[in-house]
């Protein structure tokens, strides 16, 4: 039994933080909450921890520097079999001592009675995974790849009928004859191949910077404080999902329906940015609005595996608003999903896919990644990066929003310097605003005409609340009539968007409600992409 327990201390988990003692009872009320303390390994425990902790650097360093590292090697006449032999030896003998190390830590972590403790509801976590049982293992803070699953696609899904993924949208393949198209596809050969290797090297990571190993270590003290925070102060559920591509996603989970009120009873699922996690991202805002909130991190982010490609974003999504629906008991009509920056992929899919949502926000999204990209690429590199964006990460935020039919509202940062063409200074190379001409141009195409864009665009090249208010007032927008308008043309239809209303309307009656109406689904944040949204700018979008 001895030899067993310490054998699981070897292959155990790393131990980061208690926050609070298995055995306490659950304190009522936020001010009567014990902290919890970061976990204090013996001095056996501590320095084995640090060597192998320093050998999994080295990894690191070397698997990201070893195309250089292998040039070298090459040019210097080391890969060669007198030369590999014994680096193989020096390699072995590193292993074997690496392994000692690690025996070293195990028999530490044996003699510490809280990772015994750990180690042992671990165990019987995974025996027999019932409520109380999960109750004590959230109350530890450990490598995400050993905490057992809470809840699987399979639940709800047929298996059969799931493992290719969620369906997105494809881009429109080019009309060709059939020998046209066997030739340019002969011929678009090294093009499919150089797309792929850029895709899934310093391109992936070039998209979402947060799934590269070493800036998540650099940040892991930062993202173990934020999600002590979570736990501790708002008694948040640390959970693990399994997608249907077999990706683990890593979930929090703050309730707050126990509070009464109707912002209470409303779920905010938020979607991160390109390097942001659950535990420092934008889960905040809404927390501190006083909604019952749902962060995840992306594929390859913290906790979560994977890569964070299309595909495998929408399966995580689908699988974590099924988690909401099926585990935490959520109706879709009670689901509000908040995208920051590149989320908006995630989010405009969940609308387009589960159209009984209720809600969706934008904050400093885009229409479409292909402009961003060509943006920051060299123009001789055009043709390749379109076929790559278009084949391997094809965000397109705009086409899958227009298929949702409820409220929306967009965040436009004023002095964003990422999301812009141009640059901070130009807020009309915002892509922001291109989002919401082709939603305001799909939604009310009678409205939306050469003027009506015209005017809009105006007003969208206002900086500040002071020449948006001019722009404003000096088409002299009556808002009381577009309401009545519009109210009045939903009465008499029971139909979907797009609306045919402004058919038969005066070119200053179409300019007025395009105005309204980009008012009503536009909000402008004056600050920076990275900027916290505060929770006095986190509104619910407009309702008719």
């Amino acid at each position: 039994m001895a030899g067993w327990m310490w054998l699981r201390c070897i292959l155990g988990p790393h131990l980061q933080r208690i926050h609070r003692s298995p055995d306490q009872s659950r304190p009522e009320g936020r001010a009567g909450r014990r902290q919890g303390w970061t976990y204090q390994p013996r001095s056996l425990e501590k320095h084995t921890g640090s060597i192998l902790g320093w050998a999994s650097a080295l990894w690191s360093l070397s698997y990201y520097s070893s195309p250089l590292l292998l040039c070298y090697l090459y040019r210097k006449g080391y890969i060669c079999s007198s030369k590999l032999v014994p680096v193989s030896q020096y390699l072995g003998t590193v292993l074997v001592c690496l392994l000692g190390v690690a025996c070293l830590r195990g028999w530490g972590r044996w003699k510490n009675s809280e990772y015994l403790q750990f180690i042992t509801i671990l165990e019987e976590t995974k025996k027999d995974h019932t409520a109380p049982n999960k109750k004590k293992v959230r109350c530890y803070d450990f490598d995400f790849s050993y905490w057992p699953s809470d809840f699987s696609w399979t639940e709800v899904s047929n298996p059969k009928l799931s493992k290719a993924g969620v369906s997105l949208l494809k881009p429109e393949p080019r009309l060709r004859g059939a020998a046209d198209s066997v030739l340019n596809s002969v011929r678009t050969v090294p093009c499919h191949i150089i797309s792929f290797l850029i895709a899934h090297s310093f391109g992936r990571r070039m998209l979402y910077p947060g799934s590269v190993g070493l800036l998540q270590k650099a940040m892991r003290p930062m993202l173990q404080q934020g999600q002590a925070r979570l736990i501790e102060e708002f008694d948040g559920q640390r959970n693990k999902i399994v997608a249907c591509d077999g990706n683990e996603i890593d979930t929090m989970f703050v309730d707050r329906r126990r509070d009464g009120g109707q912002k209470s009873q409303t779920l905010v699922i938020c979607c991160e940015g390109n390097a942001g996690f659950y535990e420092v991202g934008c889960m905040n805002t809404p927390l501190e609005g006083g909604y019952s909130v749902l962060g995840w991190n992306h594929p390859g982010f913290g906790g979560s595996t994977g890569v964070p490609f299309p595909q495998n974003e929408a399966n995580a999504m689908d699988v974590v608003i099924q988690f909401a629906m099926h585990k935490l008991g959520f109706e879709l009509k009670d689901i509000v999903v908040y995208a920051w920056s590149i989320g908006g992929f995630t989010a405009s899919w969940a609308v387009m896919s589960y159209p009984e949502i209720q809600s969706v926000v934008f904050d400093a999204s885009f229409d479409d990644l292909l402009p961003l990209a060509l943006k920051v690429m060299p123009d001789s590199w055009r043709p390749l990066v379109q076929h790559t964006v278009r084949q391997y990460m094809n965000l397109n935020n705009a086409e899958q929003l227009v298929k949702y039919q409820g409220p929306v509202l967009l965040i436009r940062r004023t002095r964003d310097e990422i999301i812009t063409t141009k640059g901070p200074e130009d807020v009309m190379s915002n892509r922001g605003n291109d989002l919401l001409l082709k939603l305001l141009q799909f939604r009310y195409p009678k409205i939306m005409t050469d003027e009506g864009i015209r005017a809009v665009r105006q007003w969208l090249g206002s900086s500040n609340q002071i020449e948006e208010a001019s722009v404003y007032s000096g088409y002299e927008v009556d808002d009381d009539w577009c309401v009545s308008v519009l109210q009045s043309y939903q009465a008499d239809r029971d139909v979907v968007f797009p609306w045919s209303v402004g058919e038969d309307m005066t070119l200053e009656g179409r300019r007025q409600l395009a105005l309204f109406l980009a008012r009503k689904y536009m909000r402008n944040f004056e600050t920076t992409h990275c900027t916290p949204l505060p929770a006095s700018e986190f509104h619910p979008p407009w309702r008719l």
